[in-house]
């Protein structure tokens, strides 16, 4: 026990010595309404960190975006997925904000956005504007809130970077909310980790029961336990004002009162990010979609968000003597909740085996591995597993049954399929799909070279040919062919794809490229009238949506159009 006081002693002076020394008055809110949120800095979100903060926006779109600090924009990034429409600005203290689902962009910068669209005659941009392009000052208006991208709803995503573009907590900064509420705790697991390790007679994981306590806190019955075992923990925290379960800011473990663990969310790099799947009980959410945080480590865990650990989290149990494990976990506001489990060091009588799956493959995840069946290939690169592991692999026609995901897979593996068996009509119109529920096929993105087809996938699962031959459909939506349309400041369609889904979109209007915003979530495409495109009163549109094997559709309609006097132009000056 000495020696593990006197490693947690150093590993806490240097938690202290690593915490971040930031300007706490420099940044102010990016919204003109009172802050509450829906999701927190860190929080654990699939296969990444979230690296901001979730703002409400009073479920609507519209709000003002303020600058939160003075600066100039940096990155402006428009796409379909992801932040959606997203500003980025740089300060001259070295911090860059981001601003991220925006529905609309400040009359300035959304003039220079369009004017790159119209000239890349695309809707998706990634834009880098030189210092003294677009300078803005700390509160002013940059933008309105909105609801694009992968955004679940209205608000606003906003982050605060260091120069290293990592993510830091904006809470640091002095960017609170007002919470008054401890952290919740949904359930604690406790598992087996050396080789002949067992907790209540058991090897395997167990989930604890929680007795709550007058003050708050918690306790669990009395476990007996030999050999090296860890903890896991589901826990929540929820901020006044929202009923949102948002993630907790640090979680601290010690063991008869010496910290063998400790994590805090104060900031992280994005190519350490996936590794989430590390901390987390992987095999358990994928079954329970829960997420358990384990306070223990495997072998190669990265993250930096650990900044006091012993003996890698774990707990040696030895027979005849007692222990107790304590659990804290915070919000950044200070609140805690306790979990207190009393450990009793105790040999069983009779033993329950680890629960094991043993297969003809046996993955080492330091080497490469390939197999090959059926004209069916998958090759797992060296370390794009976490753990050496066995994996169920079976081949059947065209399909690979290729193990559960119940494992996580960090970076890409690749399943190739032999496809010389059909013709090229055929191979045209094929890809590579998962199967999801009720062996519904989902395009992978898939690089065809000749007969060869090849894609890489980050989830194990099934996956197998399909081939789509049905093109998109396109529907007006706000018109109708021959129609007068003089008040509408919109022209809306709605597209979608059954299969392969939609790649790639172009209108015109009377031969001239018009700009069109395309909305996954309600399979919308909408032209804003104010681009100044559509001049005409008489006017020849022409839709062609293709999908991601090369099926194509067209949409053809006239419409009519009282023009205004006039209208500025939209296009990048030769």
């Amino acid at each position: 026990m000495k020696k593990i006081f006197a490693l947690s002693l150093f590993l806490s002076a240097f938690g202290l010595l690593a915490q971040p020394k930031v300007p706490t008055e420099y940044f102010h809110s990016p919204l003109d309404v009172g802050l509450v949120l829906s999701g927190t800095f860190g929080e654990l979100r699939s296969n990444h960190f979230h690296s901001g903060l979730d703002i409400k926006t009073q479920q609507r779109e519209g709000l003002n975006i303020l600058a939160s600090a003075t600066g100039y924009v940096s990155r402006i990034n428009v796409a379909h997925f992801g932040y959606g429409k997203a500003l980025y600005i740089q300060h001259p203290n070295g911090y860059t904000t981001v601003y991220g689902h925006l529905k609309k962009f400040s009359p300035e910068i959304e003039a220079y956005i369009k004017k790159h669209q119209y000239a890349r005659e695309s809707y998706e941009v990634e834009l880098y504007p030189e210092e003294g392009v677009l300078p803005v000052t700390q509160g002013d208006l940059v933008a309105l809130s909105g609801n694009t991208g992968g955004s679940g709803g209205p608000h606003l995503h906003f982050e605060i970077r260091d120069g290293q573009q990592r993510p830091m907590n904006p809470k640091l900064f002095g960017i609170n909310v007002k919470d008054t509420q401890p952290p919740n705790i949904n359930s604690l697991f406790v598992y087996p980790l050396g080789e002949d390790a067992h907790v209540n007679g058991s090897a395997n994981r167990q989930r604890l029961r929680l007795i709550p306590l007058k003050d708050g806190s918690f306790k669990t019955d009395q476990i007996n336990a030999c050999g090296e075992i860890g903890f896991g923990i589901s826990t929540y925290d929820k901020q006044d004002g929202a009923a949102n379960n948002n993630g907790v800011y640090k979680i601290t473990a010690n063991l008869n009162g010496y910290i063998i663990f400790e994590m805090n969310m104060d900031r992280f790099s994005f190519n350490e990010t996936r590794h989430l799947n590390q901390l987390i009980d992987y095999e358990y959410f994928s079954s329970n979609r829960s997420r358990v945080t384990q306070l223990f480590l495997g072998n190669n865990n990265p993250l930096s968000i650990y900044t006091n650990v012993a003996n890698k989290g774990r707990a040696n149990i030895e027979d005849s003597l007692s222990y107790v494990y304590s659990i804290k976990v915070l919000d950044f506001a200070g609140n805690e909740r306790l979990v207190r489990i009393p450990i009793e060091g105790k040999q069983p009588v009779n033993l329950q085996p680890r629960n094991s799956l043993e297969t003809e493959y046996a993955i080492n995840a330091n080497q490469a591995f390939n197999v090959e069946e059926n004209g069916i290939d998958v090759y797992i690169p060296k370390g794009s597993l976490y753990e050496d592991t066995y994996l169920d692999i079976k081949f059947k026609g065209d399909t690979v049954y290729l193990h559960k995901d119940h494992t996580p897979i960090h970076s890409n593996i690749t399943v190739g399929f032999d496809a010389s068996k059909y013709t090229a009509e055929d191979r045209e119109k094929m890809f590579i799909a998962r199967l999801g529920y009720g062996g519904r096929p989902y395009y992978n993105s898939t690089t065809k070279k000749g007969t060869r087809f090849t894609t890489g996938v980050r989830t194990f699962g099934n996956y197998t040919l399909a081939r789509d031959v049905r093109p998109p459909s396109i529907a007006p939506v706000n018109f109708k062919n021959g129609q007068w349309i003089s008040n509408a400041s919109h022209l809306v369609l709605k597209i979608s794809d059954d299969l392969s889904g939609i790649k790639d979109f172009r209108a015109t209007v009377n031969g001239k490229f018009i700009l069109m915003e395309y909305e996954y979530k309600n399979a919308t495409l909408t032209h804003d009238f104010s681009d100044g495109i559509v001049t005409d009163t008489e006017n020849q549109l022409k839709v062609i949506v293709t999908d991601n094997v090369g099926n194509s559709k067209t949409y053809e309609a006239t419409f009519n159009r009282k023009q205004p006097v006039s209208e500025p132009e939209v296009g990048l000056e030769n």
